[in-house]
């Protein structure tokens, strides 16, 4: 059963990962320093502390690295720990470094005190990784000259930089790599108050008129993460200049993000595909995840990787040894009952619709 002839995966409006249309406007929307940062409150804190240390003893600051899910805000935060330095700053990421010479050539070039942001740290090469050892503690790199017998290993001094690593996979990172970060900060999912902040503080920004309900219906189906939040501003405001006088309230934002079909909880076409897959076809399941991912008509991997995140994170979905299920809360959110409270001999695939009525929350 395939729910629509394209991927429901390309261009996801919630979806976390930037764009190249994020990536422009987020250079405009960002915040410039720690006081300007909204939310990630024992990060900033602790961060504080780390590079007020550092500056009164005229150091260069310690190694960072900064985990979590993809629109938190490890980006945002590397070009602030350079502003706070009063430092340049370097952005590459590790599907980039394949060799260790791409390292070292980078390593090579940065002056004192830059800062130097490595982005999906953990999919580095595994020989770069282990020049980076070497750097990030003494300072210094082997620069191999020669192949075979002949090759010597010219060391080369490096001038005290900050390597800041950010990772959606932590977990991935070898010990001696995490060990060698002298700050360590996860970033947290958003509350919805934190969020509203966030949409207030972009809306000035882009001169957008939004009142307090309608931030708080954009920050309700935002799905924790900043990105997502200034992404589904756009989309309502766009919506508000065409079909309304500009002003963004809650009737508003509720019927622009109709439209873009996400809905009360943040769930988009995608997550509602597999969520209905999964009460309709198997009565709630248990059911196995390639099972359920040929229902919906997608990779395993997208359902995995992409879907199910949220809706575990959500309550919606469990995985379990025997397969995935849904929860009491699933079917609530659908507006459908469970195939054991249906009276009348109701089957199992056959989870009795109630209507679809608070599917957009409105």
């Amino acid at each position: 059963m395939n729910w629509d002839d394209e991927s429901m995966t390309g261009d996801r409006v919630v979806s976390g990962t930037a764009d190249g249309d994020d990536r422009a406007v987020e250079a405009a929307l960002r915040p410039k320093d720690l006081g300007e940062f909204v939310g990630q409150e024992r990060v900033r804190e602790q961060l504080d502390l780390v590079l007020r240390a550092a500056r009164a003893r005229g150091a260069t600051a310690d190694h960072v690295l900064l985990s979590g899910a993809p629109g938190l805000g490890k980006t945002t935060l590397s070009m602030i720990i350079a502003a706070e330095m009063g430092a340049p700053i370097r952005i590459t990421s590790g599907p980039a470094i394949q060799h260790a010479g791409d390292l070292a050539a980078i390593l090579s070039s940065l002056t004192e005190g830059e800062v130097l942001f490595l982005d999906e740290i953990h999919r580095m090469s595994r020989p770069a990784e282990e020049m980076l050892y070497m750097a990030m503690e003494d300072f210094r790199v082997d620069v191999v000259v020669g192949k075979g017998p002949g090759a010597t290993a010219i060391p080369l001094e490096l001038p005290p930089f900050t390597l800041v690593g950010a990772t959606t996979r932590a977990g991935l990172l070898p010990p001696p790599l995490r060990d060698r970060f002298g700050f360590t900060g996860h970033m947290e999912f958003y509350a919805p108050v934190e969020l509203q902040r966030v949409i207030h503080r972009s809306a000035g920004l882009l001169d957008v008129a939004i009142e307090e309900e309608g931030a708080a219906e954009i920050a309700g189906r935002s799905r924790g993460t900043p990105r997502i939040a200034n992404r589904l501003l756009r989309r309502v405001r766009d919506y508000a200049q065409v079909k309304a006088d500009g002003r963004i309230t809650r009737e508003i934002a509720a019927q622009a993000l109709r439209v873009y079909e996400v809905d009360g909880r943040g769930l988009d076409r995608l997550d509602r595909a597999v969520l209905t897959a999964l009460l309709k076809l198997f009565g709630g399941g248990p059911v196995g995840l390639s099972t359920l991912a040929v229902a919906v008509g997608e990779e395993r991997e997208t359902v995995e990787e992409v879907a199910e995140p949220f809706l575990v994170r959500e309550g919606l979905l469990a995985r379990t040894p025997r397969g995935r299920i849904a929860t009491p809360a699933a079917w609530e959110h659908l507006g459908m009952v469970p195939p054991q409270q249906v009276t009348g001999g109701a089957g199992r695939a056959g989870g009795a619709a109630a209507g679809q009525g608070g599917l957009f929350g409105e």
